[in-house]
């Protein structure tokens, strides 16, 4: 481990010095964050002064939304004081754990049939499985995600990998259909929460201007999943018997788990801040825990004593903020009334839908074109995956280069590794102009792959238009949750949990009917009317670009005045307060109920 991390557990990070030039700052935050390490490591000289200020300033350590609602200056605490290293490692851990729900969802796949006799049921009973699956995939984000932003990612995640394992041992065990049902439920709200976290904890550790590559490589392995399952549970069904599908996954799972809860440190903002405030103890991993002891032995008693109080100062600063409640599916409802967000989730859903109908119809329509069995199929799924594969990294870099180039076009400067003021940049712009070209070469792929399914070409052409949608349509899906996590900066998990419930409740109705509208109105009308819907609803972007900046904007100012109401309390120093309820936004937004109001402004506005 670097230095960063062996003094995050034991007390803040020290901001830079003011009279350093901003150039530097810039250009080197290695430099700057070798700084810091130089003077926590030589705090002996002057630690009554340094201790002492912090003290009597302890809103330096309060974690804000700077992305969205202040100027910041580069002489600022950096967004996160992970290092690269650390960064790559805690992106890794979460798209591995992301790679479970989808991975569940379709290495089940070519079993369907096997499990139908084994259960004495018929093909479509036994199809309920899949569609209470992606139903509960949409669901339990909602509550994931809520608890994510509330108590930490640590937690969530454990509590969901622990109902996740538990359904795959009594589905690999049970005998009857009820309890295959329930189970695949359980199952699927154990591995679900993990796509809504993922984004929550990139937004933790990277700002908006390079949040595009952390992105696409936490979301690689949930969009990778779909293509490499199919396989494995043809191998599996086919050679082991279905029992060993979920065999399988719970020896992954624990395989994971054994180094996740030794090393992966909590990375919520509400807990740590920007990483430098030690977290409450069961948000510690062991690796954090072990060392925060070894440290704070080895310093000395009056260092020690001045550092102690001001982390808890700083941890109390945050636990006052931080009301832990039991987690709320409504909030998600909430963000889904805002204009802007409800408009970007409803044509990101249509994508999906494009996307999920060719891999739900794929099986069915290879079997009767080419006579291929479980495996076979299966394996003509790797275009697909590759195509998948590549979108993340590619699709990311290129919107973080249109970042920098709306940017450089509107002379806004761009701190690295720093937070910044959003309030005037064409975020919008800079998403779109990413998703929409790749939209509609994707879009164009589906229509052309109708057609060839229609005339039952070789082999070759499906396959390479399937990696083209794979490529394409899981780069513009990438660019857009990118976008949604930036308009909701405060509350990631929960943004993109109602992102997971839209996509998926909406692709488990497409998935749902797709057989049948290929069977009423043939291959290749089946997607030239898929491809028709896509097109007709991608006005969307367009109007998200013209006045997405302005409902943005109308939501910060009601967060600003919600902060200046706060603090006009906290002047005054009232023993009673009169609260005013809050629109779903701003709850959702500041995670409150209600705002106290200065004794000046009660009976008016109550």
């Amino acid at each position: 481990m670097t230095s960063a991390t062996t003094w995050r557990g034991v007390e803040p990070a020290l901001e830079l010095n003011d009279h350093e030039p901003a150039h530097e700052q810039v250009d080197e935050p290695e430099k700057a964050s070798q700084q810091m390490d130089d003077a926590a490591s030589e705090r002996t000289s002057h630690s009554t002064r340094t201790d002492h200020d912090r003290a009597d300033n302890p809103d330096d350590l309060e974690p804000r939304d700077l992305e969205s609602l202040h100027t910041v200056p580069t002489n600022s605490p950096p967004w996160s004081i992970f290092t690269p290293n650390q960064k790559r490692f805690i992106v890794l851990m979460v798209a591995i754990a992301g790679f479970f729900s989808p991975l569940s969802a379709n290495i089940y796949f070519p079993a369907l049939n096997t499990l139908s006799t084994d259960f004495h049921v018929t093909p479509a009973i036994m199809n309920l499985t899949l569609t209470s699956y992606m139903i509960f995939q949409g669901l339990a984000p909602t509550i994931f995600g809520d608890l994510a932003d509330m108590a930490g990612r640590r937690p969530a995640y454990i509590i969901g990998f622990t109902v996740y394992i538990g359904a795959c041992i009594g589905i690999a065990c049970c005998d009857s259909y009820a309890a295959l049902l329930v189970l695949r439920c359980l199952q699927s709200s154990g591995s679900s929460g993990t796509i809504a976290l993922a984004s929550g904890v990139v937004a933790d550790i990277a700002t908006s201007a390079e949040r595009g590559v952390w992105m696409g490589w936490a979301t690689s392995g949930p969009m990778v999943a779909p293509a490499i399952a199919p396989v494995l549970g043809g191998i599996f069904a086919q050679f082991l018997g279905w029992r060993w599908i979920f065999w399988f996954l719970v020896i992954l799972a624990a395989v994971f788990m054994i180094p996740f809860l030794i090393t992966f440190p909590e990375t919520g903002r509400n807990v740590v801040g920007n990483g430098s405030i030690p977290p409450q103890s069961w948000n510690h991993s062991l690796l954090s825990y072990l060392q925060a002891q070894r440290l704070t032995r080895d310093l000395p008693p009056l260092h020690r004593t001045l550092s102690q109080e001001t982390t808890r100062t700083a941890k109390e600063k945050l636990k006052q903020k931080r009301k832990l409640r039991i987690p709320n599916p409504l909030n998600t409802l909430h963000i889904l009334l805002e204009k802007d967000v409800a408009l970007l989730l409803l044509y990101n859903s249509l994508v999906y839908c494009a996307f999920y109908d060719v891999m739900a119809s794929a099986p069915q329509l290879f079997q009767e074109t080419y006579g291929y069995d479980a495996l076979q199929i299966g394996l003509c799924f790797l275009p697909f995956g590759c195509g998948c594969f590549l979108a993340p990294a590619l699709v990311g870099k290129a919107m973080d280069i249109n970042f920098r180039r709306n940017a450089k076009k509107v002379g806004y400067t761009i701190v690295k590794g720093k937070a910044n003021d959003l309030r005037n940049f064409p975020l919008e712009r800079s998403r779109i102009e990413i998703a929409l070209p790749l939209v509609f070469i994707g879009d164009a792929a589906l229509l052309c792959y109708g057609w060839v399914m229609q005339v039952e070409t070789s082999l070759a052409a499906p396959l390479v238009l399937m990696f083209i949608m794979g490529l394409t349509l899981t780069g513009a899906f990438n660019a857009m949750s990118v976008m949604l996590v930036d308009l909701y900066p405060l509350s990631p998990a929960t943004a993109t949990a109602a992102n997971n419930l839209v996509r998926c409740l909406m692709g488990a109705g497409a998935t749902g009917v797709i057989i049948y509208m290929i069977e009423a109105m043939g291959r290749g009308w089946c997607f030239t009317f898929i491809a028709g819907v896509v097109v007709l609803f991608s006005p969307i972007l367009w109007v998200l670009e013209r006045w997405g900046p302005q409902w943005r904007e109308a939501r910060r100012a009601r967060v600003e005045e919600v902060d200046r109401r706060r603090a006009a309390v906290e002047r005054e120093g009232m023993d009673e307060t009169v609260t005013l309820d809050l629109p779903y936004n701003e709850k959702e937004v500041r995670g409150d109920h209600s705002v106290p109001l200065p004794a000046d402004q009660r009976k008016e506005e109550t």
